[in-house]
């Protein structure tokens, strides 16, 4: 990958080149105090004290230079503001045009000062992650608590864009006033698709947005939905975003995810039931689950690769294939046939648009509003799985109409296939597709050479304060050199096929991913067999199961909430990570039919148990999967959205084909069959956790 050192020196303002914190010379300092530490030269006490008044230093110029330029700003404003009131004794309207574009002017001055102020944070955020990377101390964490809260703090001058935010308003305000001033004398048909606002101030507005989520301590639940985001910035305007935003367009998008959730989820109480009214085995559930993600495999790789041209029309696909997936799931009942139904849940799988979701928001959705976006997605993922259950549990009817039959068992075909009518309705007049990206935009002071690339989401949401695991890439990436044009480009060219996506994979990713695995594959099992295991043992009800299932849904917003508020602010990423693998494997354990009579509150505890401490894992374990991703896999069909999408989806398969060969071995011996690779697989990433993390560490 192109280094992060020359790629941040080559992204800076040149004749503020001396202004900028000295990422080299710091990352040299770390290497030196390392091998002086080692060869017994240094003690630790003596290196943080040290580096952390080269810090200050570091810091301290870059918020002088801050202030000064405020302060050249600040002149600058009250000088066109003595201007602007004379006009109102003597209007002159080629002087108000004049006027107008010293404002813009100076507003464009002020975009290069928000790089610069944004350059320096994401260099001190790197800088401090290497240091704890290096010598395995939460120097980070003291060093952001006690220099941000204090009241001298000049770490605050580059987190809290007060003086900035005044300048951007004080702007706004005079270039507002002088267009309703050039209005009064200006027809409209003179100037007929005049702005609503100066395209200026919307770039301005969307730089600030940007400086906050690069120096924000963001929400925890934004972390899981893999949206890709832009780790260094470019010096460019972002309105283009907002050409390309269009709210009810993303609102159909997450209503896409929470009709899909809800799809993947309502046929899990009553699958047993619906399998032996077609004269199958109670387990041939697993394959009735599981032939949805069978065709998500594949479903995932063409709208990976079809949202690259377009998104109406992919999601426009999914609504028809889902509409027609329910349709046939539904029919199987009357025409007594289970290839019927397997197809049926085929197709719903082959309509998993979930890719289209997320490319969407990390394409178009403006920065300013990309967490909340991000975050709803998740929500909607979550409330999609808690209603699915939930509203099987409240089709608890039968009857018929003509010779077509309504009962617990096809109603979720026929209310999904409803579903899916009415949104590829209100898909088809409200959808507006994007227009396509430019490669120029104009009106921009732009000198950067290298390409907007993404990085995944989970990459910048969480900057200073938790001590990620170092990626392999560091120690080679940050190397300076002179690389060319070419070597630049094709680091940032994104992987062409699925095999080159996988070479690019070092082991702490693959970890990950087998963590990643293991948590979709326990979840799976504990879903999927639900309704079989709790009506042998417990001769529970569809409605109980339902609710059971419905409860576990709903804790994953909680446990986010709680996860990212609290626990991610007291412990490391790596901390939680090993914590919750381990509480995964002690839910397996509790979970298995041993020698006392299996009982409800067993497999309740149990169960609760290890859904739970799954969701924790899921979050941190995409949270760490971010920040050690090849760059080359932060675009295109084959990223790494689309590769954790996959290691999921294929845990889901062989989860739900566990439970089907399990069955042959009778009812009495599901739950420990299916359990015990559960455990197996739990057991090989803890040991491959502590091997990775000892290794870095």
């Amino acid at each position: 990958m192109v280094a992060f050192g020359k790629k941040l020196k080559e992204r800076q303002i040149q004749e503020w080149q001396g202004y900028y914190i000295n990422y080299k010379v710091m990352k040299k300092k770390v290497k030196d105090y390392a091998d002086q530490i080692q060869a017994g030269a240094l003690n630790q006490r003596y290196v943080l004290k040290d580096f952390s008044r080269m810090l200050d230093k570091e810091i301290e110029k870059v918020v002088l230079f801050l202030l000064e330029q405020q302060g050249v700003f600040a002149s600058q404003i009250s000088q066109l503001n003595e201007q602007q009131d004379s006009l109102q004794e003597q209007p002159d309207i080629s002087k108000v045009t004049e006027l107008r574009e010293a404002y813009r002017n100076v507003g464009r001055d002020l975009l290069k000062l928000l790089f610069f102020v944004e350059i320096n944070a994401i260099g001190l955020r790197k800088i401090l992650k290497k240091f704890d990377k290096r010598f395995g101390y939460k120097f980070t964490d003291y060093y952001v608590k006690t220099r941000a809260n204090h009241p001298y703090s000049q770490l605050q001058q580059v987190f809290n864009n007060v003086g900035l935010g005044a300048v951007v308003g004080a702007i706004s305000r005079n270039l507002a006033d002088l267009q309703d001033r050039e209005g009064s004398y200006l027809s409209i048909y003179d100037q007929p698709a005049l702005p609503l606002q100066d395209p200026v101030v919307d770039s301005m507005e969307s730089a600030i947005d940007r400086l906050n989520y690069s120096t924000n301590f963001l929400n925890f639940s934004v972390q899981r939905s893999l949206i890709m985001l832009e780790e260094l910035p470019t010096p460019v305007e972002e309105h283009v975003d907002d050409q390309r935003y269009h709210f009810m367009s993303l609102l159909l998008n997450l209503a896409n995810t929470f009709l899909y959730m809800i799809n993947t989820y309502i046929v899990v109480p009553t699958a047993d039931d619906y399998s032996m009214s077609l004269g199958a085995a109670a387990t041939v559930c697993g394959i009735v689950i599981g032939a949805m993600a069978v065709a998500q495999v594949f479903s995932s790789v063409y709208f990976s690769a079809w949202s690259n041209r377009s998104y109406f029309r992919p999601l426009v696909f999914s609504s028809i294939v889902l509409f027609v997936g329910n349709v046939m799931y539904a029919l199987a009942y009357d025409l007594k046939s289970i290839p019927v139904l397997l197809i049926g849940r085929i197709f719903c799988g082959l309509g998993s648009a979930r890719a289209v979701n997320r490319r969407y928001i990390s394409d178009c959705v403006p920065l300013r509003i990309r967490m909340q976006a991000s975050a709803g997605f998740v929500s909607a993922s979550a409330l999609g799985m808690a209603c699915g259950p939930a509203l099987a549990g409240l089709l608890q009817t039968n009857f018929k109409i003509y010779k077509l039959t309504f009962n617990q068992d096809t109603l979720p075909g026929w209310v999904m296939a409803f579903a899916w009518l009415i949104y590829l309705i209100w898909l088809w007049i409200s959808f507006r597709e994007p227009a396509q990206e430019k490669d120029e935009v104009n009106n921009v002071p732009q000198k950067s050479n290298a390409a907007e690339n993404d990085a995944l989401e989970r990459g910048v949401v969480q900057p200073l304060l938790l001590k990620s695991v170092g990626d392999e890439q560091d120690n080679e990436g940050d190397q300076e050199g002179d690389g060319s044009e070419e070597a630049q480009e094709e680091s940032r060219r994104p992987a062409n096929s699925i095999v080159e996506a996988y070479r690019l994979l070092t082991p702490s990713v693959k970890v990950q991913l087998l963590i990643y695995f293991m948590l979709k594959y326990a979840m799976e099992v504990l879903l999927s067999e639900s309704s079989v295991v709790t009506t042998y043992y417990f001769s529970w009800s569809t409605s109980t199961v339902a609710i059971f299932l419905a409860c576990l849904g709903l804790t994953v917003l909680p446990v986010n909430i709680l996860v990212g508020s609290y626990i991610s602010n007291i412990f490391e990423d790596r901390q939680i990570l090993l914590a919750s693998e381990i509480m995964v494997c002690l839910g397996i354990l509790l979970s298995f039919q041993v020698i006392i009579p299996y009982s409800v509150p067993q497999y309740v505890c149990s169960g609760l148990l290890m859904f739970v401490s799954a969701e924790v894992l899921e979050g941190v374990n995409l949270s760490l999967l971010s920040r050690v991703m090849s760059s080359k896999l932060s675009r295109g069909t084959y990223n790494g959205g689309l590769l954790s999408t996959e290691a999921g989806t294929i845990a889901r398969v062989i989860a739900d084909v566990t439970i089907t060969l399990a069955g042959y071995l009778g009812q009495s011996k599901l739950l420990n069959v299916t359990l015990l690779p559960s455990l197996l697989i739990c057991i090989t990433s803890i040991f491959a956790t502590c091997r990775t993390y000892n290794s870095l560490y």
